[in-house]
């Protein structure tokens, strides 16, 4: 009988079971509930993204090198140059299987067992066991929220930062809260990682996605120690296409370290996907297609903040992603999916070391107008009852 050390497992990431979010969307399935917790998009990738995964079949099928395919880190430098105000070489764009591996090789390659990893909290629930599988230890930040929305206070990192601190993870856009932090606590960032001599791993994954103010990338403020991870999941509603990217600093070291880690992962994304990729990226620029894709999310985020403020709810604005945060007083998330028939994420599994405003839940908007009207009318019905 072959025995499965979960064990050894649970140790390292204090987790045997599934995520909050895969459980939820289970019961979803199991309800037929409308889906506000998992943010996978309803609507389809656009069809110009579609059609170029359909020709990239026809000639893109072999393993690439674990760096990725030249043509999307080649279109992928062009476009972060222009993002970030410098020169980056298709040598220090690596592709990986979505931004979760962006994320885990990244970890992989820079802690350490004994490094402490400054996160901030609420936080995206991977960060934590990519820390802890690693030997090193995660310490989370709160951000602040008021009637006003969410803040982060930077004095906070300052103060958690040690002689064992090797690395910031700052996500922004942020998920779950959608806030889009300020230039002036950017700078306080990239000041403090000067400092202290850290690295600075910036989760952009939700880059093209603000209502507001455009997010500043932090590589174009500290483009020497700022790893971006990017994802085209979440800029062309393909999450499950599976296609990220880390870009690095001019530093050939820590790039071999990237690249040497992914053979051992995955080692190469999909061919064909990569190669879609590349045109569809490129498509995208020439068809203004973000611009579409931000008015589209803004109206569904509009809809559904104010749709719950209607039912009397206290919800939180998105400067950008598709979440936003509001709070439910006495919410029980199990019994809504079952009882309503709404799924949504309670704010705790966003939280590992402080304790989360009580009743915060996230909600994702990326989805259809008639979804987000039958959500809010079920949610209705529940709080009447």
């Amino acid at each position: 009988m072959l025995i499965i050390n979960m064990k050894a497992f649970a140790e390292r990431t204090n987790s045997t079971t599934l995520s909050v979010f895969a459980e939820m969307t289970g019961l979803a399935l199991a309800h037929q509930a409308t889906n506000l917790g998992q943010g996978y998009p309803s609507n389809p990738p656009p069809l110009f993204a579609i059609e170029a995964g359909r020709a990239a079949l026809g000639y893109a099928n072999q393993y690439t090198a674990p760096q990725g395919l030249p043509i999307l880190r080649e279109t992928l430098a062009a476009e972060y140059s222009l993002r970030q105000n410098r020169e980056v070489p298709p040598d220090h764009v690596v592709i990986t299987c979505g931004a979760t591996e962006a994320l885990f090789a990244t970890a992989m390659t820079l802690y350490a067992p004994g490094n402490e990893v400054v996160i901030i909290e609420p936080y995206f629930d991977i960060y934590l066991p990519h820390t802890q599988l690693t030997g090193a230890k995660a310490v989370m930040v709160p951000m602040q929220l008021s009637s006003a929305g969410w803040q982060l206070n930077v004095s906070a990192l300052e103060t958690a930062c040690t002689d064992k601190t090797v690395a910031l993870l700052v996500n922004n856009p942020h998920n779950p809260t959608g806030t889009i932090l300020p230039a002036a606590s950017l700078a306080r960032i990239v000041e403090l990682a000067r400092d202290r001599d850290l690295w600075i791993i910036a989760d952009e994954v939700y880059e093209e996605l603000y209502f507001t103010t455009p997010p500043i990338p932090l590589a174009q403020l500290a483009p020497e120690r700022t790893l971006s991870i990017g994802s085209l999941g979440k800029r062309l509603d393909a999450t499950g296409w599976r296609v990220g990217w880390i870009v690095a600093p001019e530093n050939p070291e820590l790039v071999a370290r990237l690249v040497a880690m992914r053979q051992w992962s995955s080692f190469c994304a999909p061919t064909p996907l990569q190669a879609a990729a590349a045109a569809a990226l490129s498509k995208a620029q020439q068809n203004d297609f973000y611009y579409q894709l931000r008015t589209r999310y803004q109206a569904r985020g509009t809809q559904l903040l104010e749709g719950l403020r209607m039912l009397g709810l206290e919800v939180f604005e998105s400067g950008g992603t598709y979440f936003l945060t509001a709070i439910f007083p006495g919410l029980n998330a199990r019994e809504m999916v079952e009882k309503a028939g709404v799924a949504v994420i309670p704010g705790a599994a966003f939280y590992a070391q402080h304790t989360a405003p009580p009743g915060l839940v996230r909600l994702a908007f990326c989805k259809t107008a008639n979804e987000l009207d039958e959500a809010l009318e079920r949610i209705s019905r529940y709080l009447q009852d």
